[in-house]
């Protein structure tokens, strides 16, 4: 049976991910090490992990491309928390003899609600006004009602259909539109099924739910965000390059879209010089939309399971794709 010797655990920023799996059944003499910060570019990753046989990994934080793996001899066994991860070269692995293993999906709830959150936030002003009342002041802004408000729904799936309801809960009028949408789903949620075109060019709010893949990829760029009214919000609780930041950012400097909501950036964590820290009419939130106890539970102890399932000799969840 395969031994265990070291273990890795990436990206651990809160320094939390001991207290979500029972750690201490790894096998004995088991070196197990959590890294609170991200490791960085391909030389930083490969000089911080080429001593481990295991890496956990959180979802596509860490790009795993070829050069990496090739570049880490003792690699065996790569863990991964979500059923996917599309930063992990899969053909790479399996040429290395690396087993890849995943975790169950998590953070569909989660991820609902921070957009609710996020879009509050946006709506009416609240970091701003937050930091206006700490510095002793009142009211500065005048917020946006959702009732009665246009909500676009692009992606309705596990997340996308979660948000769809509390929308129609709110008296908002919502509509939705993917590639593959199933209108009977959408009526059945009370979503009104309509063309990408009239969502972008009709909606008071669009909230991105979709998968990232090559199809999704700069789904929304520079001619999407023309066809968006002027006073018109964007939320992105999906994935970065959803969206081309380059145009969303042109847009937001030039006056031509109303606000934009993101938890979700290109280069995460966020570089202290990005543009976008200082960037108009936004809300921004350090990719927390599945950064619950419930998820992490989930995810470190699926995590842990591979582990010890591997160590045994009979590998659990392996991904191929």
């Amino acid at each position: 049976m395969p031994e265990i010797r070291r273990v890795a655990i990436l990206d651990d920023y809160q320094r939390t991910a001991h207290r979500y799996a029972a750690w201490e059944s790894l096998p004995d003499g088991t070196q197990l090490t959590f890294f609170p910060f991200h490791l960085g570019g391909t030389e930083e990753v490969v000089a911080a992990l080429l001593p481990y046989d295991v890496v956990v990994a959180m979802r596509e934080r860490t790009p795993f491309p070829a050069e990496v793996l090739d570049r880490l001899p003792n690699l065996r066994l790569l863990v991964t928390t979500g059923p996917a991860n599309a930063a992990v070269d899969m053909a790479a692995a399996a040429r290395r003899g690396i087993v890849v293993s995943g975790t169950r999906a998590a953070g569909l709830t989660s991820t609902a609600e921070l957009t609710w959150g996020l879009l509050h936030a946006l709506t009416r002003s609240l970091p701003a006004e937050e930091r206006t009342l700490r510095e002793g002041g009142w009211q500065q802004t005048v917020g946006r009602d959702l009732h009665g408000a246009r909500l676009g729904v692009v992606g309705l799936g596990g997340v996308g259909s979660r948000v769809a309801r509390v929308g129609v809960a709110f008296g908002m009028e919502v509509v939705a539109w993917s590639a593959h949408l199933d209108p009977g789903h959408a009526k059945a949620l009370g979503v009104t099924p309509v063309g990408k075109r009239e969502l972008l060019s009709t909606s008071d709010v669009v909230t991105l739910h979709v998968r990232l893949s090559p199809r999704t990829r700069g789904l929304i760029g520079r001619d999407e965000l023309a066809l968006m009214r002027p006073d018109a919000l964007l939320v992105n609780t999906s994935r970065a390059p959803v969206v081309d930041e380059a145009a969303l950012l042109a847009a937001l400097h030039a006056g031509t879209l109303g606000g934009a909501a993101l938890d979700v950036h290109s280069t995460e964590p966020l570089p202290a010089g990005s543009p976008w820290r200082d960037a108009p009419r936004t809300v921004l939130s350090p990719h927390l939309g599945y950064v619950t106890a419930g998820t992490y539970e989930l995810f470190y102890g699926d995590a842990l399971g591979d582990i010890l399932a591997y160590a045994a000799g009979e590998p659990i969840r392996v991904l191929t794709r």
